[in-house]
């Protein structure tokens, strides 16, 4: 009996030694001959003295935690999967929000409170004739996004229950604007309070839906004006917002929600730091969301850097399909460099359109953005930005740690810890030839070859 016991001990020791030393790995390369595809496994030796580029993952050495990755569901998305066949949309909701082996484990949502440039129409939640206003918001109503919206996220959190989700306005209702229109203006002073209330209502009737909003910002694109719907917000108004009135009635009606500043692009890291420098409104921010569309990404860590007890956020960039398929570049550029410069999510812009882009407003409406997913009927075709996320959501769960891990010449990369124990590292080569390379972890290493314009993830 005892001889069995010490030889299953051993048998048990070895097979756990076995599956520390193997590497999983999944590819999605420039061909489309892999999409997310697992390849052969790789095993870590203690002999690879070859004098190659190197990637050292570190484990000891530990950054931000992970909150998780994925996309905007507009309305329009919305919209497009609400006319699936329900079989068909439950199918694909399964595979993009799921965590089997087919699936995609999405776990980061943005949504537009009222509309976005990708509804089929503009409206708030608290809409009146022109002229009237609503002081006592007792016109407030979410039927809009009952429509379409809020029953396509309850299937969704059938299957992710633990999803996070961010909302963001376009717009404040028009009567609250200085002029009166869906595009630019300003919020006027005088509405500073019903507009806080505005926010807290909309925490409360989706809370009622089953729908927790994890976390909003003041403002879409604070500086664009001249988008349907846009409106401006300076640094300085939501300053006195947050403090003076947002921040107040949150924790005056316990709301955990969390604020996030700013919500704009890279270029303008001073517009989160000035409002984060006045105290009384510092108590009510728990941090910065930021885009990509100019900028260089490293505004993320001057701001950590000047408030490094703030959390940094990756709230919207687009990826789109070209002929050329390189998924390395917005993998290297937005995945890779929002999150080794402190982001603790990614979200692109946006989850579904359809062939034609569709559906988005006139007049300033996003013509060019497509979709993760393109959805004909019952068709649904997956684009660049599918497999740019699906690299790193399918294997790096919230609640991962983001850990230290080299960057050698012709590579960009980025490494986690999974609360379930495993080293993800996520690799990408959008160079024109294959590089081969070496990676490192505790005294083991293993050489790997990635091909150009691919991006890779190895698992262990």
């Amino acid at each position: 009996m005892k001889f069995l016991t010490v030889l299953f001990t051993a048998i048990l020791l070895n097979t756990a030694c076995c599956a520390q030393n193997t590497i999983s790995w999944w590819l999605t390369n420039n061909e489309k001959s892999a999409l997310l595809s697992k390849q052969s496994p790789l095993a870590f030796g203690t002999g690879v003295d070859e004098k190659l580029p190197v990637i050292t993952v570190d484990p000891a050495k530990k950054y931000q935690q992970v909150d998780g990755f994925g996309f905007a569901l507009t309305g329009g998305s919305a919209q497009n999967m609400i006319r699936m066949s329900a079989g068909e949309r439950h199918k694909i909701i399964r595979e993009l929000f799921g965590n089997g082996p087919n699936d995609v484990g999405i776990s980061y949502l943005r949504l537009s409170i009222g509309s976005s440039d990708l509804n089929d129409h503009t409206f708030s939640y608290d809409d009146v004739p022109a002229g009237q206003t609503d002081l006592k918001l007792e016109k407030f109503t979410l039927k809009e996004d009952e429509r379409d919206v809020i029953p396509v996220l309850k299937e969704i959190l059938a299957v992710n229950p633990a999803i996070k989700i961010l909302g963001s306005p376009w717009s404040p209702p028009l009567w609250m604007k200085s002029n009166h229109n869906i595009q630019g203006g300003r919020l006027q002073d005088q509405y500073y309070d019903v507009y806080a209330r505005y926010f807290v209502k909309y925490v409360q009737e989706m809370a009622k839906h089953g729908i927790r909003i994890d976390a909003v910002t003041i403002q879409n694109e604070p500086f664009n004006d001249g988008n349907t719907p846009s409106n401006q917000f300076l640094a300085k108004e939501e300053l006195n917002f947050i403090k003076n009135n947002l921040g107040p009635l949150f924790k005056a009606n316990g709301i955990k929600t969390k604020i996030i500043l700013y919500d704009h692009n890279c270029d303008a890291p001073e517009y989160p730091i000035s409002i984060m420098t006045d105290p009384m409104a510092n108590q009510y921010v728990d941090g910065s969301g930021f885009h990509l569309y100019a900028g260089p990404v490293t505004a993320l860590s001057k701001v950590h850097d000047a408030f490094p007890d703030k959390n940094l956020y990756f709230t919207e960039m687009m990826a789109v399909s070209h002929s050329d398929f390189n998924v390395a570049n917005p993998e290297e550029r937005i995945v890779i460099g929002a999150t080794r410069n402190w982001s603790r999510n990614v979200i692109l812009w946006n989850i579904a359109a359809d062939p034609q882009n569709k559906p988005h407003t006139d007049n300033g409406g996003c013509a060019g953005c497509q979709g993760a997913i393109t959805i004909d009927g019952d068709k649904v075709s997956r684009n660049l930005a599918y497999y740019t996320i699906g690299q790193v959501s399918k294997f790096v769960p919230a609640g991962s740690v983001r850990i230290e891990s080299s960057l050698p010449d012709g590579l960009s990369d980025v490494a986690f810890a999974t609360p379930d124990g495993k080293t993800v590292l996520v690799v990408a080569n959008k160079g024109n030839s294959a590089q081969t390379f070496k990676i490192a972890y505790k005294n083991k290493a293993v050489i790997a070859h990635l091909s150009a314009a691919s991006v890779a993830t190895y698992v262990w």
